[in-house]
């Protein structure tokens, strides 16, 4: 977050209040009373939202309501027409409209028009040039200091990117194939200089992943010749350059959007910011990182309290909130105020349905410039933490540089949060935000530095893919079948758990390997077990999921438990569903003796595979069996195993067709 106080910060915030002096203002916000003779309507509402838009309000029940209709056109022409008077952005959300003049008469006819309800002072007349670079800078060129490939990772991020990344097992992401395709993710900054043509950026120019651009101070579509501060944020997301330089989400589409007046600082960037927020709904964007914030400005009368730190009293907050409320996953830069005499979080970052981000290093120390909260009416701020210390960015030099600040910290926490919503677009932004913090470090014992903490992105998919999953069993003769839906790769697998009646402990009863794929996808699944042998009574059965195979970074969860009432009398037959197997153990129990497997269908079904399971989960023998017509018995080759229970599986044309109980006794 850039600020001219520290760090590399903007210190923007906003306060409209009434002024003894008109002469050195020049832009003001008109608020309406209404948005009467409005050419729009809710019957078209493709005339005012993209038709991505519109399909995020359907997937996610969002109503199409007054706020989304832009302001009155009617209204506009009657503002334009005023003489010495310059329109300069509306607001739809706010029902405002900013404007610019220097004379006296104009403000006059402004407050005579009855559909204007107030006409307030926002800002004073602009500089050509900054009297103080809000953002200052602070960069060093990293050392390029490539490492090794760890050739279980689809990117290579060489040291500095890794560093980065694994902090939050973002790489795990990656490695699923959740890179940041078909999200699309809106910067509000004060500039994105040369984005075009600096190297970070090579393949989403290539690949025309810039989508829109505006500038909401010089009104125009180009932000290529302002401040390098943008830019510097989106390359944390979008820097694509093996072994040295990777993003968080560099798949990923982008609107960027100029809000930030940097030669100024006057609460019309916070009417700027909003109206910004606006575009990225209107267009269908997903996400909005935003590394700017506001408390203080060039003229003290408007600065902020932090009482009114509070969420609910800002513009920005107010805009914020808003966007959340449009399906909008809002990410927000805490603020780099710790040091100074301010010392907490700087508005929007204070809004309660937004995502505020603290700074820490690639090893998880906070550093010592980022805001402290909480909010002024007690919310836990920031929310979470990311690297904003000594973060690798793009320089304007095309030297990829360290760089200190919250401004950092967000976008690098927008790049992963981005990937993680891409493999779960069935839930809100309120969940994403929700399960970041609840995957974090610090979840069960908040501070007011870093929040709930350091996101765990691996942690955070787990959590999300045990909502999505749901497993069901059903019991037919005496063969249960145990369906389930998840989302996996090839590289996952599957286990499945019985517990008994009298048992106090699941056992693995079978293993499913995922279906083929390497970008995660929705997947179902079916396994049939026998429980022929099995005391009659409630039977359960649980679903674990290996969602990491690798031996140093093995994660399994339980996506659900599932169950059966076995009756006293099923047929015992183990016929599956599909009839293709009518089998049992003689004797069963066995002692010292031989034990046979009888196969009673009559039609030839050929090779059959039979595998041991022991009480562990481990596979301890296995043969295969030539089954021709008519009823057969076979004699299993397992006298010589240890005493115990075990599980027989049976697989034909490698699809599972029935377990069988074995209990080997002394």
């Amino acid at each position: 977050m850039p600020t001219r106080h520290s760090f590399f910060f903007l210190i923007l915030l906003i306060g409209i209040c009434p002024l003894k002096s008109n002469g050195q203002f020049s832009r003001y916000i008109v608020r309406l009373k209404h948005k009467g003779g409005s050419t729009y309507s809710f019957s078209n509402p493709s005339a005012f939202l993209s038709p991505r838009a519109l399909s995020k309000r359907s997937r996610y029940s969002i109503p199409i309501d007054s706020l989304d209709l832009p302001v009155s056109t009617a209204q506009l022409n009657q503002l334009a027409a005023i003489p010495n008077l310059t329109i300069l952005n509306p607001s739809k959300w706010l029902n405002a409209v900013s404007i610019q003049t220097t004379d006296p008469a104009a403000i006059n006819t402004l407050n005579a028009l009855p559909f204007v309800q107030s006409v307030t002072r926002l800002a004073a007349r602009m500089r050509p040039e900054p009297s103080v670079d809000k953002f200052e800078p602070v960069e060093e060129t990293a050392p390029e200091n490539p490492s090794l490939r760890n050739q279980s990772d689809y990117f290579n991020y060489g040291t500095g990117s890794g560093n980065e990344i694994r902090l939050h097992q973002g790489d795990f992401l990656h490695n699923i194939g959740l890179r940041g395709q078909g999200m699309h993710i809106a910067l509000l900054d004060g500039g994105f200089y040369n984005y075009t043509t600096l190297k970070a950026f090579d393949s989403i120019n290539a690949n025309n992943q810039v989508l829109s651009t505006w500038d909401f101070v010089a009104r125009n579509a180009s932000v290529t010749e302002d401040h390098p501060h943008g830019m510097q944020c989106l390359s944390t997301i979008a820097a694509n350059i093996p072994g040295q330089f990777i993003g968080k989400a560099p798949k990923a589409s982008f609107h960027l959007f100029r809000t930030e007046d940097v030669a100024n600082e006057y609460p019309i960037e916070e009417f700027n910011w909003v109206c910004g927020a606006e575009r990225a709904d209107s267009a269908g964007a997903d996400l909005i990182s935003s590394s700017v914030g506001y408390y203080d400005f060039d003229n003290p009368t408007f600065n902020y309290t932090y009482a009114q730190m509070n969420g609910n009293t800002t513009i920005a907050a107010i805009g914020a909130d808003i966007g959340a409320k449009k399906g909008l996953l809002i990410l927000n830069s805490a603020g780099n105020e710790g040091g100074n005499a301010w010392k907490y979080i700087i508005t929007p970052a204070d809004a309660d349905s937004i995502l505020s981000v603290g700074a820490v290093n690639s090893s998880g120390v906070v550093g010592s410039f980022s805001s402290y909260g909480p909010s002024s009416d007690g919310q836990i701020k920031p929310d979470v933490a990311s690297v904003g210390v000594a973060a690798l960015v793009q320089s304007s030099s095309n030297n990829i540089a360290t760089a200190n600040g919250t401004s950092f910290s967000c976008p690098n926490m927008a790049g992963l949060a981005a990937c993680l919503w891409q493999g779960f677009p069935e839930v809100n932004n309120m969940r994403i935000i929700q399960v970041l913090r609840e995957s974090s470090d610090r979840f069960n014992n908040p501070n007011d530095r870093s929040g709930y903490g350091i996101p765990n992105l691996k942690n955070a998919f787990g959590k999300l893919l045990i909502d999505y999953a749901k497993g069901t069993a059903t019991l037919s003769n005496c063969l249960a079948t145990i369906q389930w839906n998840s989302k996996d790769i090839a590289a996952m697998r599957y286990e499945i758990e019985q517990k008994l009646v009298g048992e106090v402990n699941f056992t693995k009863i079978g293993e499913l390997a995922a279906k083929p794929g390497t970008i995660i996808n929705n997947q179902s699944y079916q396994f049939t077990h026998s429980l022929a042998t099995a005391t009659p009574g409630l039977v359960q059965f649980r679903i674990r999921q290996i969602i990491d195979t690798t031996a140093n970074t093995y994660t399994a969860l339980y996506l659900d438990t599932v169950q059966v009432n076995l009756p006293l009398n099923c047929n015992s037959s183990g016929t599956n569903p599909n009839g293709e197997l009518n089998a049992y153990l003689a004797p069963n129990p066995s002692a010292l003796g031989p034990t046979y497997l009888v196969i009673e269908n009559m039609e030839a079904l050929g090779s059959i595979r039979v595998e041991w399971i022991d009480s562990k989960g481990g596979r301890v023998r296995a043969t295969t069996l030539n089954k021709q017509a008519g009823k057969q018995s076979f004699l299993l080759p397992g006298e010589d195993l240890p005493f115990g229970i075990y599980q027989l599986r049976l697989a034909r044309n490698n699809k599972w067709i029935g377990t069988l109980r074995w209990m080997h006794l002394r």
